[in-house]
């Protein structure tokens, strides 16, 4: 089977319970809509689990490259080079990611050996902006945030980075009428898109939303791409 998470925010323990759950095994796909990091215990856990995987795909985040932008910089060895490079600006930036919830993934991520550093920033720098799964002739668009400025005419190699991990889609509007194509995104907890403001899966005009809110107490939602089924599973209850 083919699955889909998103925003897992440091919540390991609600994480492999989700995978013990599904029965994930060496025959099944997991693709990771990004921010598995940052706001929840246990961030690098979750990394690190995620990198040992060969049958998960990690598709990068708004919180990943906030890590990346200042981490590349912050995480190598003092020299006099890298001294000149620490301008206020990265340390703005910095402190910008930290008040996004950085802090606890930056305290454990300076722990690490600078190997286990630069193994980690090497699976961030090689995550694409999004992929793409097919089934039953249908596409899946899977993406971190959604298509930014959204125009039907524009490839998904078109659009620009901020577009694709920051922007939130319109809900309301169905990007592909008429087409068997479903564009599935994180990034925007699905209590703040559903009419209810229930934390479950939104599903309307071609769009899933699956960020479910777990770290906001909420849930971890794995959706599955041969069945539609979704499973749930709560932070509260570990």
């Amino acid at each position: 089977m083919t699955y889909v998470i998103s925003d897992i925010h440091g919540c390991c323990q609600t994480y492999l319970a989700l995978l013990e759950k599904l029965g994930f095994c060496d025959d099944d796909t997991l693709f990771v809509l990004g921010d598995a990091m940052d706001r929840g215990p246990e961030p690098i856990k979750v990394i690190r689990d995620l990198m040992e995987r060969p049958n998960v795909f990690y598709i990068l985040g708004n919180h990943d490259l906030m890590m990346l932008d200042v981490m590349e910089k912050l995480a190598v060895d003092v020299t006099e080079d890298s001294l000149e490079g620490l301008t206020m600006d990265l340390m703005e930036r910095y402190h910008h990611w930290l008040g996004e919830g950085g802090d606890e993934t930056a305290a454990q991520f300076q722990k690490l050996s600078r190997e286990e550093r630069m193994d980690i920033l090497d699976f961030l720098r090689c995550a694409p902006l999004y992929d793409t799964v097919e089934h039953d002739g249908c596409l899946y668009v899977l993406v971190h945030a959604g298509l930014g400025n959204f125009d039907p005419n524009r490839g998904l190699e078109d659009y620009a980075p901020h577009e694709l991990v920051w922007e939130r889609p319109d809900y309301g509007e169905a990007y592909f009428p008429g087409k068997p194509i479903f564009v599935v995104t994180g990034h925007t907890p699905t209590p703040m898109i559903r009419p209810d403001r229930q934390p479950l899966i939104y599903r309307e005009k071609g769009h899933i939303a699956i960020d479910c809110g777990c770290v906001f107490e909420g849930f971890l939602a794995a959706f599955c791409i041969e069945t539609g089924e979704v499973h749930y599973e709560s932070m509260k209850d570990h």
